[in-house]
């Protein structure tokens, strides 16, 4: 054991965290360093542990979707109403300032500028390398050769694009599923290639072992899953995901549209072909815009098909005319140009906050609502290593329905979103992501507890700030 830790300092990059630990025994235990009440048994980013008098030297892993956040030394007030659901997220003043920006030609130099800005901010959400933010010089394209694609269209539409464009029908994909929009991946797979699904239940992780079994038995064009499933609040292990892929010689596509600027996500590293963001979720854009970034594998091979087949299932979500019009800063179709400037403003707004101090308030934010929640009592539907810190989705006590959050919204200004399908009427989901602050969060568990009192439920009174610190 760790006989004791009096310092700790965290610092994130890529994912990956250095600790720097005063170690006064030769004996480890790993489980020292998971402070959140729980050791991690997934594969996931390397920790470094080192001696500062070198004593030793030794790495282990941790679950990159756990990673602890630095919490502020104060929580403000949060007054006004709280509207925390994951998406369509509250928007910033800057983002509805440029949405409400006079409209503007779509092929002229002022759009080609606005493109340019959307395309780099677009770069930086998914975690890629930087490209320039002037016209003409290829900002949708960076050195780690990956092209971001902006979408007019929602999330489904992007994911929509990557599919019908990427596999032919007789292509086999492998599409695991426990919850309602990795389903959805699964149903639009089915329409444009050979799609096995693989079902587990809603909130519960992969059985890895099984899609090991899968891909080995080999002929898998591609394994593609919703990293961060916000119906069930589970976010699946894509780095263990992402070795298979690469040991089995299979492409990997990402739905990352509630996980892209809010949990960590590195394309790049992970060799992922394909990674879909939308707007309204983690980058707090507006609703009805998308992109995609894709890597140049991704790009060979719909070139590849295309030139087997001239025949294309899409028309409007024809990836190549939607590539080769970004390589000028431009659309093949009338763009959804306000969404744009919107969208541009929100991604310098994320910016500006940075991307891994946005990573760390969602997980902030979440741990505190996971911890607050159990401790008042309430079961959590995910599996507790793979929660999202994204979204926290908390069953209903005994006798308690959607008539709360109707209550919670009328009367306490807060709004929270509901579950769907089978789990509609028995949980509710609060989300962490986007712009959202810690008062905001504070200040909505609060008035949650005092709704469910309401409906006799006589919670004990807990300090609700300590659990965000």
């Amino acid at each position: 054991m760790i006989a004791s830790t009096p310092s700790t300092s965290l610092a994130l990059r890529n994912s990956r965290i250095s600790i720097s630990v005063p170690i006064f025994s030769a004996a480890f235990n790993i489980e020292c360093i998971c402070s959140w009440r729980a050791p991690c048994n997934i594969a996931t980013p390397t920790v470094s542990m080192c001696c500062p008098k070198g004593i030793g030297f030794f790495t282990a892993t941790v679950c990159s979707s756990l990673i602890e956040p630095s919490a502020p030394r104060s929580i403000m007030a949060h007054d006004g109403d709280c509207f925390l659901v994951p998406g369509p997220v509250r928007m910033s003043q800057a983002c509805l300032d440029a949405l409400a920006s006079p409209t503007i030609t779509a092929r002229g130099t002022e759009f080609r500028d606005v493109m340019a800005r959307l395309n780099s901010g677009l770069r930086y959400a998914f975690n890629l390398s930087p490209s320039s933010d002037e016209r003409k010089n290829q900002s949708w394209i960076g050195e780690d050769g990956y092209r971001v694609i902006v979408v007019s269209g929602s999330g489904t539409a992007a994911m929509e694009m990557v599919i019908a464009n990427r596999f032919r029908p007789n292509d086999r994909v492998l599409v695991p599923t426990n919850g309602k929009f990795g389903e959805r991946v699964a149903e639009m797979g089915s329409r444009f290639c050979n799609v096995k699904h693989l079902k587990y239940d809603w909130g519960r992780a992969f059985d890895l072992g099984e899609i090991e079994e899968q891909l080995a038995r080999g002929n898998w064009e591609a394994l593609a899953v919703c990293h961060n499933e916000t119906s069930s609040g589970i976010t699946q292990d894509a780095l263990e995901l992402a070795e298979m892929c690469q040991r089995h010689g299979v492409a990997f596509i990402i739905d990352g549209i509630t996980s892209v600027g809010g949990l960590p996500v590195h394309p790049e590293e992970w060799g992922a072909e394909a990674v879909v963001v939308g707007a309204q979720k983690c980058t707090a854009g507006p609703s009805g815009i998308a992109a995609i970034a894709v890597n140049q594998h991704f790009i060979d091979r719909c070139n590849a098909i295309r030139n087997q087949d001239d025949s294309n299932p899409t028309y409007y979500l024809d990836i190549l005319s939607a590539m080769k019009k970004g390589g000028d800063d431009q659309t093949p179709w009338t763009p959804a140009i306000n969404p744009a400037m919107g969208w541009a403003a929100a991604l310098e707004t994320l910016k500006s906050e940075g991307l891994e101090e946005r990573w760390s308030r969602c997980a902030l934010m979440a741990k505190g609502v996971r911890a607050l929640f159990t401790d008042l009592g309430f079961e959590l539907l995910a599996d507790e290593f793979f929660r999202s810190a994204t979204v926290t989705a908390i069953m209903y006590p005994e006798g308690i329905n959607d008539e709360w959050r109707t209550r919670l919204k009328n009367e306490y200004e807060t709004q929270v979103i509901g579950a769907q399908d089978h789990l509609k009427g028995k949980m509710f989901r609060i989300g962490s992501m986007g712009e959202t602050p810690v008062s905001e969060m504070v200040e909505g568990c609060k008035r949650m507890i005092a709704c469910f009192n309401d409906f006799g439920l006589g919670l004990p009174e807990l300090d609700v700030e300590s659990y965000f610190e």
